[in-house]
């Protein structure tokens, strides 16, 4: 079959943690077999492929999907490029396969909209995956069939000797009236660095968001933007502990890349990061610094660190079969999709039996 990707941006120019595991699921349908095209509506260049998708950049920030969607079978699309990817199926009858990484309001929204089309839901969790039945319900709607798919790191592709740094991937500061205010956990880090100058940090600049400033704080080092397949050596190899101090992560590829190498990971009690690290890894309230500082100073002796590690690479190998399977499914489910038609939304309650 012929897969299309609608999508803003991707890999590797930009190494976020949606834009790899969308990219995972495509290679996986490549892999598969399928002829996979990749058509960018935010990032613009020349024409590249990876991994066996043919990715197709915009064109002074325009971009015309319509040859691709004439030739699909099936439409693969996420994030900002949701609403736009449904009408496309909806107008043009090809399914659709919406990626959900949020339980946010837009990308939610748009799987009902009796004016598109949404044929299958890849959520990224098993708590993803009650918070939308949970929404469907109390809104008496019928949602389409769901696949939940965790983002999968590749051993092959991360797994290292650590370091000897304590790193943030993202240094994304809370910034309100934009993206719900959202953080990635600057502020803790830049705090941490602040009350610990005894102990070598690394920071990693995001692919988005507002990025706290540090300064020239002595026991910091600020690297730019890492593609994907330099994190293993630029970031890995010299982390000892990964922070992940969000204040929202549906889950955290980054902690998945980290403990492949038994990085042991520091994180907030998400919803998400629990689910996916278990005990596996410490958590600590974002709002309560004193803890992270504590749990930090705890796990950098020797003894705890090794305890740590060990468990952060069990966890992995875990995550790793999860994946795995979770990937096949996706593939079928793709499959199943497009023979069968598609799945054609009923969103009124009169309708549900």
């Amino acid at each position: 079959m012929r897969v299309l990707g609608l999508v803003h941006q991707y890999i590797p120019l930009r190494s976020a943690g949606a834009e790899s595991h969308v990219h995972a699921m495509l290679r996986a349908l490549a892999q598969a077999g399928h002829h996979v095209d990749v058509v960018l509506s935010h990032q613009v260049g020349q024409p590249y492929d990876l991994d066996g998708v043919h990715v197709h950049p915009a064109v002074d920030m325009r971009t015309d999907a319509n040859p691709y969607v004439e030739t699909a079978d099936l439409i693969v699309t996420h994030l900002s490029n949701t609403t736009r990817a449904t009408v496309f199926g909806k107008f043009n009858n090809v399914p659709v396969a919406v990626v959900h990484h949020n339980d946010f309001a837009p990308t939610r929204d748009a799987l009902t909209m009796s004016w598109a089309r949404t044929d299958l839901v890849a959520t990224n969790s098993e708590w993803m995956t009650e918070a939308l039945v949970s929404w469907g319900i109390e809104r008496q709607l019928q949602l389409p069939p769901t696949v939940i798919v965790r983002p999968v790191a590749d051993p092959a592709s991360y797994a290292t000797k650590p370091g000897d740094r304590v790193t943030l991937v993202n240094l994304r500061r809370s910034a309100p009236g934009t993206d719900n205010g959202l953080s990635k956990g600057g502020e803790v880090f830049r705090a941490l660095v602040e009350r610990m100058p005894d102990v070598q940090f690394l920071g990693v600049t995001g692919a988005y968001g507002v990025q706290i400033e540090l300064g020239d704080l002595p026991n910091v080092e600020v690297l730019d933007h890492v593609p994907h397949d330099r994190m293993r050596d630029l970031v890995y190899h010299r982390t000892r502990v990964l922070l992940v101090p969000s204040n929202y992560e549906s889950w955290g590829r980054v902690a998945s890349e980290a403990i492949t190498s038994g990085i042991p990971v520091i994180a907030s009690p998400t919803p998400g990061l629990v689910e996916q690290l278990g005990g596996a890894a410490t958590f600590a309230d974002p709002e309560d610094i004193d803890s992270w500082e504590t749990a930090l100073r705890a796990l950098l002796k020797p003894a705890a660190w090794r305890r740590a590690s060990k468990a952060a690479r069990e966890r992995a190998a875990e995550l790793d079969d999860i994946g795995r399977a979770d990937l096949a499914a996706w593939v079928e489910a793709a499959e199943r999709t497009v023979a069968t038609g598609g799945w054609h939304p009923r969103v009124l309650a009169e309708y549900l039996v």
